[in-house]
C-alpha cells in the first residue's frame, strides 16, 4: 500500500470522526486510496484485502462497512433485497446494474430527472430516493 493510499485512508476516517485502527485503516486505503469512487461487496473487499497480505476476517469486513456507512462515510445499495454493494460516493445519483455480471456502476445523474414523487403517507418524511436501472447486455 502507497503512503498516499495510508494517508487517504487516514484522512478519510478522520473526517468522519473514526479512530483508525489497523483494520479500518488498511481496508480505507483500499477504498479510497486512489481518490477514485468504489462500489464493493465485503466479499470483493476481502478479497482485495487478501490480495495485499492484510490480515481481516470477512466478519470484519462486514462490520467495518456497516461503520463506515453508520458514519456517513458510504452508503448502502441493496439489490434484490439479498446482495449489498457499497459505494463510496454520497452524493445522490443513480446507478446501472449489469444483472449479467452483478456489477453496479454510477449512471449519469446529470442526465437523470425524477418529474415527481407520489404524496408521502402522513406523519412521514422523505429520507431518500435509491435508483437502480436494470440492465442486460445484447
Amino acid at each position: 500500500m502507497t503512503q498516499t493510499a495510508i494517508e487517504r485512508g487516514t484522512h478519510w476516517l478522520a473526517s468522519a470522526g473514526l479512530r483508525p485502527t489497523r483494520q479500518r485503516l488498511a481496508l480505507a486505503s483500499l477504498l479510497v486510496g486512489d481518490g477514485q469512487h468504489r462500489h464493493v461487496t465485503a466479499e470483493s473487499l476481502f478479497a482485495a484485502s487478501t490480495d495485499t497480505g492484510e490480515k481481516v476476517s470477512l466478519a470484519t469486513v462486514y462490520n467495518t462497512l456497516r461503520a463506515f456507512c453508520q458514519a456517513g462515510l458510504m452508503r448502502e445499495v441493496v439489490i434484490d433485497g439479498a446482495k449489498s454493494y457499497f459505494d463510496t460516493r454520497m452524493d445522490d445519483h443513480p446507478h446501472f446494474f449489469w444483472e449479467d455480471t452483478a456489477e453496479i456502476v454510477d449512471a449519469p445523474a446529470d442526465q437523470f430527472r425524477i418529474a415527481q414523487l407520489p404524496k408521502l403517507p402522513k406523519g412521514a418524511t422523505l429520507s431518500k430516493v435509491d435508483v437502480v436501472i436494470r440492465l442486460k447486455r445484447g
